[in-house]
Formats: structure tokens, C-alpha cells, sequence
């Protein structure tokens, strides 16, 4: 799985760019988020969770978006433990499907 913010010449991240969403209800590994009007991600895009947990640790969770639930709100499946996610933090829509990277040495 590879989630790789760009930068542009300024050295700010393209993700840094976008505007954010939040976090509205989470069910075990599956998200509810909130965008505002007009920033909906396309299903299957790849979103990202990021933020600090209680303790202070960087939390950094790639999500993706399986269903448009209307009002502006999305569900998406996490695809890594979400641990110290809470209510609130921000969500990134890469604008992007997650993808994974294809060498040499996976294709034999």
C-alpha cells in the first residue's frame, strides 16, 4: 500500500493543500467523514487519517472510501489499525485510488 504525499516547489505537501474533512463516527475499522459541499471523494478513493493520539504519537491511517452516504458524508475501511482514532481528526481525499508499487522482483 503506498500513500505518498507529492510536493510541489514551495516544499508543501499536495496533501497539506486540500481541504479536510472529519472523522464523524467510527464502527471498528469502518469510518464515517464528513467533507464539505462540493469536496466529496470519488469511491475508492484513498483517504488519510492523520493527527495525535492521546499519548502525543503521530497517527497516520490509510482509509478507502466504499460508499457515499449522502449529506456530504462518506464511508470508508481502514486499512491498517486505528488505534487512537477519535471523533474529529482531520481526513485527507488523496483525489487517488491506493496503489501499490510494481518492480522487477514482484513479477518475477
Amino acid at each position: 500500500m503506498r500513500i505518498n504525499p507529492t510536493t510541489s516547489g514551495s516544499g508543501v505537501s499536495t496533501l497539506e493543500k486540500k481541504t479536510p474533512g472529519r472523522v464523524i463516527q467510527i464502527i471498528g475499522p469502518v469510518l464515517d467523514v464528513a467533507f464539505p459541499l462540493g469536496k466529496m471523494p470519488n469511491i475508492y478513493n484513498a483517504l488519510v487519517v492523520q493527527g495525535r493520539d492521546s499519548v502525543g504519537q503521530p497517527i497516520n491511517v490509510a482509509c478507502e472510501v466504499q460508499q457515499l452516504l449522502g449529506n456530504n458524508q462518506v464511508r470508508a475501511v481502514a486499512m491498517s489499525a486505528i488505534d487512537g482514532l477519535t471523533r474529529g481528526m482531520a481526513v485527507i481525499d488523496t483525489g487517488a485510488p491506493i496503489s501499490v508499487p510494481v518492480e522487477g522482483a514482484t513479477l518475477g
